[in-house]
């Protein structure tokens, strides 16, 4: 089941003053599936925020249709999302725990204390339940933002830029979190500029420029393009001169380096060194990044 289906999203930005229209999203079709965890990426100004916020029922489209949960009213689809916008303000005179529990009630529940400490103790934030949020730091606000947007136990969690503001720590922390969440059968999605966290947590990804999808997929397949080179370490292997023909080579000591930029070439030369009385260390290919890919998508 999807958990997300978008068709044919428009959203139009009118200035009643400057009698100007701009474009937000433009026949935008999006398909997110259950328990999988969907990264959204763009540049500034692509179309990221507004989709989210469409979704979460924030802003209305134009025109097109958002069906979530196979069709659920929005009442019901509201009851089982968490949002964290991407700058995320809240009522600095509470502290942390003060703030969950006022977001606790929102969804007409009660939470006990020991629930909301888990909670903040899975953000890292155990040793500031008490403090004040206006003595946070950005990074803080980021940590207790999330949890206030896992405070419902939501079947679907957006998260708009997650990890801007955190540290290397906080960022790896925040993606265990995310991990852990989407291990309890939670659908996550996320938009985000920092490719490398993408690349790391995500199932699928879909990429927007100027609001329109340019592509979706698996990551395994969008990034299942020529590899670009591989490096072979060979061992027992005294005349290294014939190796040449195959790429470049390197020796240190015992262990010879070999890349090759011919897959049928890699194939010979493994063949070849086996029988020559040699050994295969390693084999390593190097395929295009998701960064590589995402700014061969936009410069196209």
């Amino acid at each position: 089941m999807n958990v997300i289906e978008i068709k044919n999203l428009l959203k139009i930005y009118k200035s009643p003053f400057m009698r100007r229209e701009s474009i937000g999203v433009n026949n935008l079709v999006l398909e997110v599936y259950k328990g999988e965890i969907f990264g959204l990426l763009g540049p500034n100004g692509a179309g990221k925020t507004t989709t989210l916020k469409i979704i979460t029922g924030l802003l209305k489209p134009t025109s097109g249709k958002v069906t979530l949960f196979g069709g659920v009213s929005p009442k019901e689809a509201r009851e089982r999302i968490g949002f964290l916008p991407e700058n995320p303000v809240f009522y600095q005179h509470l502290t942390g725990m003060e703030l969950l529990k006022f977001y606790g009630s929102l969804y007409g529940k009660s939470h006990r204390r020991e629930e909301l400490l888990k909670r903040l103790q899975s953000v890292g934030l155990k040793e500031s339940i008490d403090k004040r949020l206006s003595g946070y730091s950005k990074g803080m606000v980021q940590r207790i933002g999330i949890a206030q947007a896992l405070i419902g136990d939501p079947d679907l969690l957006v998260l708009d830029e997650p990890l801007s503001g955190l540290d290397p720590i906080g960022r790896k922390e925040m993606k265990d979190l995310i991990q852990e969440v989407n291990k309890e059968g939670k659908t996550v999605l996320f938009s985000s500029h920092i490719l490398s966290d993408v690349e790391a947590i995500c199932n699928r990804v879909g990429i927007i420029i100027e609001g329109r999808m340019k592509k979706t997929g698996y990551l395994s397949e969008i990034l299942k393009s020529d590899i670009h080179y591989t490096d072979i370490e060979i061992e027992g292997i005294k005349e290294i001169e014939w190796l040449k023909r195959y790429g470049g080579i390197k020796r240190e000591e015992r262990i010879v380096y070999l890349r090759t930029r011919d897959e049928k070439k890699r194939d010979e030369v493994i063949k070849e060194v086996i029988g020559r009385g040699g050994r295969i260390i390693s084999c390593v290919p190097y395929r295009e990044s998701l960064e590589e890919h995402f700014m061969k998508t936009v410069n196209e």
